[in-house]
């Protein structure tokens, strides 16, 4: 898988920690650089420790799942961008009763957002891609829009959760889509 695919499945993965982050950004009331790296350490953290522990599963079944693995990928991918674009038109009230920065929230919200990538780390597997660097873009992305995303909801509110995450959907939808057209007419 080259480079731009991973970057666009980082992208695509942090949409949802975007979004998250700017409805808890929203909910801090006094904003500290700390705080957003908090958060943005918690989603950046999971988020590449999840494709690692979903590509180290899916390692061990390449071999059953070998021929029909382009199905897999597609429908994977295809779930979780139908799955997020979904979301994205549900009303959160999410942050605005609850403290984000409380341990066991802000835990379950990295685990939360980091599910999908559980799903993306099984399909690199079975694309036979290295772990190492997808996991390094996937981190570095979801921390970096986590952060700004804190404080992007600090400042303008929830205006544009909704669409960030729609948005991530739509790519992984396209990522997988590419695979499957391109393991179909015969590409590698």
């Amino acid at each position: 898988m080259n480079t731009l695919s991973v970057l666009f499945i980082a992208l695509g993965l942090s949409m949802d920690c975007l979004a998250v982050a700017i409805a808890s950004g929203f909910a801090i009331r006094r904003l500290r650089i700390r705080h957003a790296f908090a958060i943005a350490s918690a989603f950046g953290g999971f988020q590449a420790v999840m494709p690692a522990l979903g590509w180290l599963g899916g390692s061990t079944l390449t071999g059953v799942i070998a021929p029909f693995d382009h199905w897999v990928v597609f429908g994977l991918l295809g779930f979780i961008g139908v799955k997020m674009i979904h979301g994205a038109f549900r009303i959160r009230a999410l942050e605005e009763t609850r403290d984000p920065l409380k341990p066991a929230i802000l835990l379950t919200l990295a685990v939360a957002t980091s599910i999908d990538a559980l799903a993306v780390g099984l399909s690199l597997s079975l694309l036979d891609t290295p772990i190492l660097g997808p996991v390094l873009y996937i981190g570095i992305v979801a921390f970096g829009l986590s952060f700004a995303g804190v404080y992007i909801g600090n400042y303008l509110g929830r205006t544009f959760e909704s669409k960030l995450e729609a948005l991530g959907g739509a790519i992984l939808i396209g990522i997988g889509l590419r695979i499957l057209i391109q393991h179909l007419s015969g590409g590698a």
